[in-house]
């Protein structure tokens, strides 16, 4: 699949049915356009299985309820969905997303309840989205934003606008000549990439900040666990911006990133080590098996 997302072969699921890629059009009046009334999930298919389908699925209706953004379909019926655009689109190997938003309606100021909640999934061929950083290590900026408290937003939902920071901080690292941003959280601890958690090694031992004001991740979730039954000691706690000096080994994980090491965060180096390699490779025959 080329071109712009905006023009494209093939078909997107909206709101109950298949259309025509170029067809799957919103209003401008759309509120998610003007309020960020959007939450979403990304995935990934291989072998024409969607990894974690069904928690994706449970945590979009979980992150339309923080938004108080009731989204009018089932577990069962975005699963289907997203099987529906696979096999419209011929996809066995795929990244999908999911999007729900408040759609134009009867209001068009903060509140929207009067509005439609709407739901389309788009799929497409996507590969390493840290390009060749996912053998050699990517880099890193340390982005001048800080993730905000969970007392400001819902930082349990993933929310479209809980993305706008990501967006500037990714801008600003590429233009360093970097793949991604590490941001801090509001309180000063180290928290997470622009659309990625991140982990650390030292002696062993795998070090990762604790969800309580980002995204718990699905593919956090899967990797603690998978260490775990390796029977490596994971320390989820409070890290400090100075231990990444003493850290031998760092690396990203998210559906997109999948598990992607990291060579250097501002002045800060990494190796990409035995563990994470083998994290790596692990990743990859659980979600091809």
């Amino acid at each position: 699949m080329a071109g712009t997302y905006d023009d494209r072969d093939g078909k997107i699921w909206l709101d109950g049915k298949l259309v025509e890629w170029r067809e799957a059009n919103v209003h401008i009046l759309t509120h998610a356009l003007h309020y960020a009334s959007s939450v979403f999930e990304g995935e990934r298919a291989y072998n024409g299985k969607i990894f974690k389908s069904v928690e994706h699925s449970e945590r979009l209706l979980k992150s339309g309820e923080l938004l108080d953004m009731p989204i009018p379909y089932t577990v069962e019926e975005i699963e289907k969905a997203k099987y529906d655009a696979l096999a419209a689109n011929g996809f066995t190997d795929a990244y999908v997303r999911v999007v729900a938003w408040r759609g134009a309606g009867a209001d068009m100021g903060v509140a929207s309840s009067k509005n439609p909640v709407r739901m389309a999934v788009a799929c497409w061929e996507w590969g390493a989205y840290y390009g060749d950083a996912k053998m050699k290590g990517a880099k890193l900026d340390i982005a001048k934003w800080k993730r905000p408290s969970p007392e400001t937003i819902p930082t349990a939902a993933k929310a479209a606008g809980l993305y706008m920071i990501c967006t500037m901080s990714k801008h600003a690292a590429e233009a360093k000549g970097c793949s991604d941003a590490l941001f801090f959280d509001y309180r000063g601890y180290v928290a997470e990439a622009t659309g990625a958690n991140v982990f650390f090694v030292k002696d062993g031992e795998v070090h990762t900040p604790i969800p309580d004001a980002i995204l718990n991740g699905i593919t956090r979730q899967t990797v603690i666990q998978m260490l775990k039954d390796k029977g490596i000691t994971v320390h989820e706690r409070h890290i400090m911006p100075e231990e990444l000096a003493g850290f031998e080994q760092c690396w990203l994980t998210g559906t997109a990133a999948e598990i992607t090491p990291v060579g250097q965060i501002g002045d800060y180096t990494f190796e990409v080590g035995d563990i994470t390699r083998d994290v790596a490779e692990s990743y990859e025959a659980m979600v091809r098996a």
